[in-house]
């Protein structure tokens, strides 16, 4: 016995639209956790699409309040960068600083993902992840692009020393919150 699993034409359309509906509705609810755009630079002229840019970005940690941390990364113009379809080149830079007074929300595992961000269509990732240098009471933040075959040796690491802030003066100790 064979089954058919072709839908009609109609129910196709509708299964499309439904699935596109989902897919704009879940990329709404991404879009909070999304990055603050500071600026953008272009670096390329490109006659009749976009230019190539550098974008700067901001966010904060969200398991360590009080410190942020910006990154910038070049993003293609021309039709491919506009329509979404260019790979994205790996190089990133980092920077992350105390800017308040730092809490620890809860335990951390060494090279926990901070944020992560598409950087192709299907097949490349931009990964921020943190780490703690107990030792020196230093928290430690690194960003890398990784592919699904082969990663990339580019990255950038930022130190942020944990400093006492305000009059409390109370420094909490990172070696404390790692699991």
């Amino acid at each position: 016995m064979r089954l058919n699993l072709r839908l009609p034409r109609r129910h196709a359309a509708r299964a499309a639209l439904a699935g596109l509906a989902l897919v704009l509705a879940c990329g709404s609810v991404m879009a909070a956790d999304e990055p603050d755009l500071i600026f953008r630079r272009s670096t390329v002229f490109k006659w009749l699409s976009p230019n190539d840019k550098l974008a700067v970005y901001g966010l904060d940690d969200p398991e360590v309040q009080g410190v942020a941390c910006h990154f910038t990364v070049p993003e293609k113009g021309g039709f491919k960068g506009w329509l979404g379809l260019a790979e994205e080149v790996s190089d990133v830079s980092l920077a992350c600083r105390q800017v308040g007074p730092i809490h620890f929300k809860d335990k951390l595992d060494q090279g926990d993902d901070m944020f992560s961000k598409r950087r192709s269509l299907f097949f490349k990732k931009m990964q921020i992840v943190r780490g703690c240098d107990a030792k020196r009471n230093v928290l430690v933040y690194m960003v890398y692009s990784d592919k699904l075959i082969e990663g990339s040796p580019k990255n950038s690491t930022s130190s942020v020393p944990i400093m006492p802030w305000g009059a409390d003066g109370t420094i909490e100790k990172c070696g404390d919150f790692v699991k």
